[in-house]
């Protein structure tokens, strides 16, 4: 039952903020005639257009896709593309999109780029070949979204030293005309719980994602429930531990989803999340809140030595963060971030 007294335009105002108003149809249709009209007719607006984009979104996955295929190409579909990939025609319109994430291996990279050139793309962004991750964006000015190319699942590789290679997760499907590599639910869950922990650096910050909070919850919702334990276990280290067990909390606190008490019982997760909660209810305490990131920067530089870059921290274990870390830390604190609270 919703609540009896709801300020609504708040409530539809951080649901713009986070890019989760077309989920709300679900609660719409559940419960419209307690609900305000419109508040019902704004939200069903909003995910009808959703449904049209997307419907745009997956004829443009589907023409890229054939460009690869046409190439040898056969893509892994990250984060939002897979779900687009997958589901159901009534479901699309469900999650906002603002690109479509296309993995490649590291050979094929250079090949994807040029298949997806000769159908009209353009290269918007790269980064550098130095760079410790490649990505491409590249967009035409016909579509609706930007496609973005990649080599590597999110965030840094030391973090899925326990997985192995990616295709050992994903499994082969149709799209349309078109094959892809799906990954499996798992995968799913770790590629956006690490993509928003770091590779958007969600855990230094302390911010909240709840769309893709949503579509964890979705994909436990799903015919095959998640493993929250086994994916806990396939955590590299006690940096990636904490930082799945912090969105963990978050699913069981915010969205009700059911996990284990052990998997959100332990000090650091806790900490973190009260913080999440504590930032997105009074900004100002976001720069105050970045001295939270000595409480895991040991474990983040254990983890990157382990991974073979010892000099990437020569003063040791326990040191304070070098200046431009932190100078990079607050500015991003102060960034305006979609969908980010």
């Amino acid at each position: 039952m919703p609540p009896v007294e709801v300020e609504w335009t708040s409530v539809i105002g951080l649901a713009n903020q986070t890019l989760t108003t077309p989920a709300l149809i679900d609660f719409v249709d559940k419960f419209a005639s307690m609900l305000p009209e419109d508040v019902c007719a704004y939200i069903r607006h909003i995910h009808r257009r959703n449904g049209l984009r997307n419907d745009r979104l997956v004829v443009q996955l589907e023409e890229a896709v054939v460009a690869l295929n046409g190439h040898g190409i056969t893509p892994v579909l990250l984060k939002g593309a897979s779900t687009l990939a997958t589901a159901p025609e009534a479901r699309r319109g469900v999650r906002i999109m603002s690109d479509l994430d296309i993995m490649v291996m590291p050979d094929d990279a250079r090949t994807a780029v040029a298949a997806l050139s000769e159908i009209g793309y353009d290269i918007h962004e790269q980064t550098p070949p130095e760079s410790r991750r490649w990505h491409v964006d590249l967009n035409r000015p016909q579509d609706v979204g930007s496609i973005d190319l990649q080599e590597a699942a999110p965030g840094p590789a030391y973090l899925y030293q326990n997985f192995g290679h990616v295709l050992n997760h994903c499994v082969p499907a149709p799209l349309g005309r078109a094959s892809v590599y799906i990954p499996m639910p798992i995968f799913q869950a770790v590629t956006l719980i690490v993509h928003d922990q770091f590779q958007d650096y969600g855990y230094w910050l302390g911010d909240l994602d709840l769309r893709h909070l949503v579509e964890l919850r979705d994909l436990n919702a799903s015919a095959e429930p998640l493993d929250w334990e086994k994916l806990t276990s396939l955590a590299s280290s006690d940096l990636m531990r904490n930082a799945v067990e912090t969105q963990l909390i978050a699913l069981a606190e915010l969205l009700g989803v059911d996990i284990p008490h052990a998997l959100r019982s332990r000090l650091i997760p806790r900490l973190q999340f009260m913080r999440q909660v504590m930032q997105a209810r009074f900004p100002a305490t976001r720069v105050p809140f970045l001295a939270m990131m000595v409480l895991d920067l040991g474990n983040h530089r254990k983890a990157a030595r382990g991974a073979g870059r010892a000099a990437v921290h020569p003063r040791g274990l326990w040191s304070l963060p070098r200046a431009d870390t932190v100078q990079f830390l607050l500015k991003a604190a102060f960034a305006e971030r979609a969908g980010k609270v």
